[in-house]
């Protein structure tokens, strides 16, 4: 296993690594392999692998690939709660400090652009409290009428968020009812030196990931994963809707809603849709270095840590 020493300490930026790219794109491998060629450790970027007992319907690696290589920002909180990105960006910067510390290289690894740019862009979020209020308000209106009601709002912010996800669109609104939109980062200090690394995947290619991913998913448990969260841990079915993708569509399966043939194709529909929005928010970072396989990788990685 090969180490890079100091150079991205040394440098006036520490140094770090961001790979990204849509679901299925094959982002956990590759972080891992970089990890152990460059003596790194990993930060998640997921939204919803922050959550415990999440780990069939989020596609989060097992125990034993993260043996692989040190990961965080895995398995953090509790589904009964809510975390978002201010609280991401707050742990991330502490455990990047951390890894710097041990003369080591932080690799952040993940789809939710939103939480990347945070940290990337160094991006301020304002102490908006909650409104519960507001909230009960917007509980009522259905995600698409939400989604509709952000996007007057704020154009640029429906373009990352999933927009099945009452949880967050309602945050989102009670934030931008509060201060307008998402602030402006572009004014704000740049704490670190980024190499931003984007999977580029031939669409028919990703989409025939994200079915051969899926088929395992519902292989493993998808189901029961989802029935277990509602029955063992207490979680209400609008609760576990409020994740999205698949656990959207499964709590309607429980609920009689949709057939068991249907489902599949829901869930794969929302996935390669998700997957969509990821390419569009990605899309516009013209930052972001696109690769085909590993070996341009590591070019771009060699190069950059020099």
């Amino acid at each position: 296993m090969e180490s890079r020493g100091l150079p991205y300490i040394e440098a006036e930026k520490s140094k770090i690594i961001v790979i990204l790219g849509p679901t299925s794109s094959g982002k956990s491998d590759l972080a891992i392999g970089v990890a152990q060629k460059y003596n790194g450790e990993i930060i998640s970027a997921d939204s919803r692998q922050v959550y415990r007992e999440m780990n069939i319907g989020t596609g989060k690696i097992t125990k034993t690939e993260q043996k692989l290589a040190t990961h965080h920002m895995l398995d953090i909180v509790s589904p009964k709660s809510t975390f978002n990105a201010a609280q991401f960006k707050k742990r991330a910067e502490k455990i990047i400090e951390d890894i710097l510390q041990k003369n080591k290289l932080p690799i952040i690894c993940g789809g939710t652009g939103f939480w990347i740019k945070a940290v990337v862009d160094n991006v301020n979020f304002p102490e908006v409290k909650p409104n519960q209020k507001l909230r009960n308000t917007l509980n009522k209106k259905s995600a698409s009428e939400l989604f509709q009601m952000l996007k007057k709002f704020d154009s640029e912010r429906i373009k990352s968020i999933d927009a099945k996800n009452k949880v967050r669109l309602i945050r989102a609104i009670e934030i931008c009812k509060t201060i307008g939109k998402v602030p402006n980062p572009s004014n704000n200090k740049i704490k670190y030196d980024f190499l931003q690394i984007g999977i580029a995947v031939p669409k028919e290619k990703l989409q025939s990931n994200i079915q051969k991913r899926l088929t395992n998913r519902f292989r493993q448990g998808m189901i029961d994963e989802v029935e277990k969260l509602h029955k063992n841990h207490k979680l209400s079915w609008k609760k576990i809707q409020s994740f999205g993708l698949g656990y959207y569509w499964i709590t309607l399966y429980f609920q009689k809603k949709i057939s068991r043939e249907e489902l599949f194709e829901k869930v794969y529909l929302a996935e390669k849709d998700y997957a969509k929005r990821q390419m569009t928010w990605f899309q516009k970072d013209k930052r972001i270095k696109w690769t085909k396989n590993a070996k341009e990788v590591h070019t771009l990685i060699q190069k950059f840590l020099k």
